[in-house]
């Protein structure tokens, strides 16, 4: 039995030492494309590759490592979606109830047309005036910090143009009304909530909701490419984060994101019940499940359960990756505009299952 034991042991670690090396060689060639930020693979919440590459700020030419802190734009929507199941599984949110009835003062049309589900999977049906072009965009995220009152009331109360839970369109507006909502069940701001609810009892000690005038020790910046080229780089210097909010402000670690990732996936934040309706997908609405998409995919000859949340902004991009049947978990984290991350998520998944 020792025998047997220590052979399978031994297969496991090659097995294991053969996935990391594919993985080594091929981040070797995306870092020859001027891929700047981290990749990191876990089985089961175990981590088994973690490597940090280029340069997180090129003002000082300050390097990548383990203390970098990563902006992650829109997977903060993972977390807004969190925390509302929590509520639902506390029975203080009904999915099917609508906006209305968590924010009455809400003066959109979609007030009360429009339902927490909705909302959740972009399709509560409003214009959605803050994605009005660039001089909207600019408008909206660039030109000022606004109260978050104010800002919902100037671009994120508009007239409905679909019927409510009948057309996918991605935004942010819907996950910042949710961010609203949560901020008026609790009673408490939603930074305290997040906080509160999922940082503290998860020990992500370097996670948290970014505001324009913080100094976060070691957080990275972005850069995006200057005419398509992969060197010549320029970083924007006139965006507010604080106008992202719910929907987009939240910075973290890939060990962070882990952890997070842990928490969903082994119902440590809410019961298995309360995941499995998180991440139960909408195939007429492009696989949309609460926070993530939702979907088979295959890889060569393996067929898997792919959930997965980007985020971008600002030459920053994030790709957080779970394959449910194979407890696989693959974070990649990029400040450049100068690699394709959501091709190159794929080139490392499939290098690591051997397709």
């Amino acid at each position: 039995m020792k025998i047997i034991s220590f052979v399978a042991l031994l297969l496991l670690v090659n097995t294991t030492f053969a996935q990391v090396k594919r993985v080594d060689k091929l981040l070797d060639s995306c870092i020859k494309k001027n891929f700047n930020g981290a990749v990191l693979i876990a089985k089961n919440g175990k981590i088994e590759y973690l490597k940090y590459t280029g340069i997180a700020n090129r003002h000082y030419n300050i390097k990548y490592s383990n203390q970098t802190i990563f902006h992650l734009f829109s997977v903060t929507k993972t977390f807004t979606a969190a925390l509302i199941m929590q509520l639902v599984e506390q029975k203080r949110i009904n999915l099917d109830s609508t906006i209305s009835t968590y924010y009455p003062d809400y003066k959109g049309e979609a007030a009360k047309k429009s339902t927490i589900r909705n909302l959740l999977t972009y399709t509560s049906g409003m214009y959605h005036k803050d994605l009005d072009g660039r001089q909207m965009l600019l408008e909206a995220y660039s030109n000022d910090i606004w109260p978050l009152d104010t800002f919902i009331t100037r671009y994120v109360s508009e007239k409905l143009i679909d019927t409510p839970g009948t057309k996918f369109n991605y935004n942010n507006g819907d996950y910042i009304l949710l961010g609203k909502i949560i901020e008026n069940v609790y009673g408490k701001p939603y930074e305290q909530v997040l906080k509160e609810k999922i940082l503290i009892p998860l020990k992500m000690n370097h996670t948290g909701l970014l505001h324009h005038e913080d100094i976060i020790k070691n957080i990275d910046e972005g850069y995006s490419n200057q005419e398509g080229s992969t060197t010549a780089l320029y970083t924007a210097t006139n965006f507010y984060i604080d106008n992202y909010y719910s929907a987009g402000g939240i910075y973290s670690t890939p060990t962070d994101l882990l952890k997070f990732d842990q928490a969903i996936f082994n119902h440590k934040i809410f019961k298995k019940e309360t995941a499995d309706l998180m991440l139960t997908s909408y195939p007429k609405l492009g696989d949309v499940a609460f926070g993530f998409w939702v979907y088979p995919k295959k890889f060569g000859k393996v067929n898997t359960i792919f959930v997965e949340r980007q985020g971008t902004g600002y030459g920053h991009h994030s790709n957080w990756i779970h394959l449910i049947d194979k407890g696989l978990t693959f974070i990649l984290l990029s400040n450049t505009d100068t690699v394709d991350l959501n091709k190159m998520r794929m080139r490392v998944i499939a290098a690591y299952l051997g397709q």
